[in-house]
C-alpha cells in the first residue's frame, strides 16, 4: 500500500488551474472540521419553471454558494427520487455480482479525454490507495444520440448489455439538467445564459459509479482513504445525495473540512477545473473526498454513489468567458487541458497535446 501521508502539493505540477492550498489526500486525525457551516440548499424548480425574477434570484444564490465553497445542494430538480433508489440497487448488483475477472476485461483506459472503464479497489489512481471500486462510462458507451461513434455495441463497454439499458434512464434524467444548470451559472456570472447551449447539446460526460465495500479493521487503521481528496476535471458534477454519509468538502475560506449531508432525493453539484478556467477563478474547483462516516457504518455495510461529470468534447476550446476581466489562463483544447491534469492519476504518458 502506498504512502497514506501524501499531500496534494506533491503533484501540483499537474494542476492546470491555480490550487494554492495544501491538504493530505486521505483523512487524517489532525484534520479540522467546521460543523457549523451549511452548504446552501436551493430550489432548482425556481429556475426551471419560475418567472424571470425568480430565475435571476436563483442564479444569484447559486453563484454565491459556488463562489464560497464550490458546492450547492439542489431540490426541485424534477428527477423522480425513486430512480435514485433503483440505481442504488443496480450499482450494488453490478459490483457484487460481476466476477473480478469479468470486470478486468473492461479495465480503465483513455477514450478521448476521459479514462473510461473499471478501476479495482486501491487502484483508482497511481498516486494513493483509496478503498473504492469505480466504473466510468462516457457518452460513447450509451445507446443515445451522438455524432462521434456511428456504430454502438453495448458489449464493447458493459459486462452485460442489460446494464446499459438499466443505467440509461439515469443518464437521460441528468442530461436534461446540463443546460439549465449551466444557464443558471452563466447568468449568475453576468454572462449570456445560453452561451454554452450548443456545446452542451449531445456533449460528453462521465458517469462514475462508486462502490465502497465494508472496510476491514486493518484497512480502518491503515490511514488509507475511502476516496482520496481531489478536484473534478469538468464543468460541474451532478451527484444524487448518497444514502451513507462520508462526503467531505474543503472550505477554502476557513481552511477546514465540511461534512456534507444532503437530503435524500436531492442532488449535489460542484464546479470543476473547466469551470474554474472559464470563470477566471471566480468559481473554484473545490477539493472533496470521501472519509469515514461518524456512525462507524464503514465497517458494517457498503457505500454507493453515482456521479455524472459534465464535460465538453475533446476538440472544444476552453477559454475565459467574456466580461470576467483580464484572462488568467490562455485558451486550450479540452483534451489537452483534461489529460494534462489527470495524468497525475494515470501516468505522464496519459497527457495529450493538440494544436
Amino acid at each position: 500500500m502506498s504512502d497514506t501521508t501524501a499531500l496534494n502539493a506533491d503533484f501540483r505540477k499537474y494542476d492546470q488551474v491555480e490550487k494554492a492550498h495544501t491538504y493530505r489526500l486521505a483523512e487524517h486525525a489532525t484534520d479540522e472540521f467546521d460543523d457549523d457551516y451549511e452548504i446552501a440548499t436551493l430550489d432548482l424548480g425556481k429556475f426551471l419553471h419560475g418567472s424571470e425574477n425568480e430565475k435571476a434570484r436563483f442564479a444569484q444564490h447559486l453563484n454565491v454558494s459556488l463562489e464560497e465553497i464550490g458546492f450547492a445542494v439542489l431540490v426541485g430538480h424534477g428527477v423522480d427520487p425513486t430512480l435514485y433508489d433503483t440505481v442504488h440497487d443496480q450499482v450494488l448488483d453490478l459490483f457484487e455480482s460481476t466476477p473480478l475477472e469479468q470486470k478486468m476485461r473492461f479495465e480503465g483506459r483513455r477514450h478521448g479525454s476521459v479514462s473510461q472503464g473499471y478501476f479495482p479497489i486501491e487502484h483508482t489512481s497511481e498516486i494513493h490507495p483509496d478503498l473504492v471500486e469505480g466504473w466510468v462510462w462516457c457518452r460513447r458507451a450509451f445507446d443515445v444520440p451522438q455524432e462521434r461513434d456511428a456504430t454502438f455495441q453495448a458489449e464493447d463497454y458493459w459486462p452485460n448489455a442489460d446494464y446499459e439499458q438499466q443505467f440509461r434512464p439515469l443518464l437521460l434524467a441528468h442530461e436534461a439538467l446540463f443546460k439549465p444548470i449551466a444557464q443558471a451559472i452563466l447568468q449568475g456570472l453576468g454572462c449570456d445564459p445560453h452561451l454554452f447551449d450548443r456545446k452542451l447539446t449531445g456533449t460528453n460526460f462521465g458517469l462514475r459509479l462508486n462502490y465502497y465495500p465494508p472496510m476491514t479493521h486493518e484497512q480502518d487503521s491503515s490511514g488509507a482513504g475511502r476516496l482520496l481528496g481531489h478536484e473534478d476535471v469538468d464543468l460541474f458534477t451532478i451527484l444524487p445525495a448518497p444514502r451513507t454519509e462520508g462526503l467531505q468538502v474543503w472550505n477554502h475560506r476557513s481552511g477546514k473540512w465540511v461534512r456534507l449531508r444532503a437530503p435524500r432525493g436531492s442532488i449535489i453539484i460542484n464546479t470543476g477545473d473547466y469551470m474554474q478556467l472559464i470563470s477566471n477563478d471566480r468559481l473554484p474547483s473545490t477539493t472533496h473526498r470521501v472519509g469515514k462516516p461518524v456512525d462507524g457504518s464503514h465497517i458494517l455495510a457498503p457505500r454507493v454513489s453515482f456521479a455524472t461529470n459534465v464535460y465538453l468534447w475533446e476538440d472544444e476550446l476552453l477559454e475565459v468567458l467574456p466580461g470576467l476581466g483580464e484572462p488568467k489562463y490562455p485558451p486550450v483544447k479540452a483534451i489537452t487541458f483534461h489529460t494534462r491534469s489527470t495524468s497525475k492519476f494515470y501516468g505522464d504518458d496519459y497527457a495529450v497535446d493538440s494544436d
